[in-house]
């Protein structure tokens, strides 16, 4: 009868370290997209910053010129998906509206929100730890 309740209670802890184990790298993943956003968002600055040196004028560019500066046929793409097959009035006004915003704000609040949810926590110690 022990050796049936040493099983069961090990394999509740190894159930319980498998899911904090998958929680941690769910938590790294998070964390690198945001860093990932927040890098994004840097170089659109900079850009924007050099633009503004080089014009005299400060432009922000939006999010929807900056994707169809990368990839003008992937915007036309994903336009006509979501329009025909998604649902058409989440193009227009929802994604128009979205990138119609500079790139610096839809980059950079994503990428800041994303961080911080996915921040390092210090961990759980003393009579408190769960």
């Amino acid at each position: 009868m022990s050796d049936a309740k040493t099983a069961v209670k090990y394999a509740e802890e190894n159930k319980q370290e498998e899911q904090k184990r998958e929680a941690h790298e769910a938590m790294i993943v998070g964390r690198v997209i945001g860093w990932i956003f927040l890098i994004a968002a840097v170089a659109v600055l900079v850009r924007d910053i050099s633009a503004w040196l080089g014009t005299g004028d400060f432009v922000m560019i939006t999010a929807g010129e900056l994707w169809f500066t990368l990839d003008n046929g992937s915007l036309n793409l994903v336009q006509a998906v979501t329009q025909r097959y998604v649902l058409p009035s989440l193009w227009d006004p929802v994604i128009v509206t979205i990138l119609l915003w500079p790139a610096l704000l839809v980059l950079g609040v994503p990428g800041i929100i994303l961080t911080w949810v996915f921040r390092r926590r210090p961990r759980k110690t003393g009579i408190f730890r769960s």
